[in-house]
């Protein structure tokens, strides 16, 4: 099952905190969380205008506590009824990093979750970089980007001029 997501967060170029996470997977299901952990103090003007200020209220029950996410989130992604998960993510390297953190370090990444994120930009680059929507007007909220990733991976799916071998595809 392929999942596409996107994280929002506070980075000072040491550390990096997370925010929120959104996840929507290829058969509709959607996952949406915000950090009760994270220090808004910390977050550089740039944040505060473009991702904080457009979080849902505190008293909103997606505010949760890094503990939940990690369980919710492991869950969202591990159901044996969906088969293994595949992430992908647009310059997914900080949502990555931010995913596997969740855990702690990466030696505590359940195995289930993989290793590492597909990169969604690189996919639309061997794709010829076919024209992609507009982004939205809510963007740097998580699941509103992450829908967007998954309409772009789709755009690039019919783009590419591969037949049913494609591993991608499959």
């Amino acid at each position: 099952m392929r999942y596409f997501y996107d994280t929002e967060f506070i980075e000072d170029g040491r550390t990096i905190e997370l925010v929120s996470i959104g996840i929507v997977a290829e058969d509709g299901r959607e996952y949406y969380a915000v950090s009760t952990d994270f220090d808004p103090s910390k977050a550089n003007a740039w944040v505060r205008e473009h991702v904080l200020s457009r979080l849902p209220n505190p008293g909103d029950s997606v505010w949760k506590s890094q503990t939940t996410i990690r369980g919710e989130v492991l869950a969202f992604l591990t159901s044996h009824k969906y088969g293994d998960p595949e992430l992908w993510a647009w310059v997914g390297a900080y949502d990555h990093v931010l995913l596997a953190q969740l855990w702690g370090d990466m030696t505590t990444l359940p195995r289930a979750i993989p290793r590492y994120t597909r990169e969604l930009k690189q996919y639309w680059e061997f794709a010829g970089k076919p024209p992609l929507p507009k982004s939205p007007d809510d963007t740097h909220d998580a699941l509103i980007d992450a829908r967007h990733n998954l309409e772009k991976f789709l755009i690039c799916a019919s783009a590419l001029p591969l037949g049913q071998g494609n591993r991608v595809l499959r």
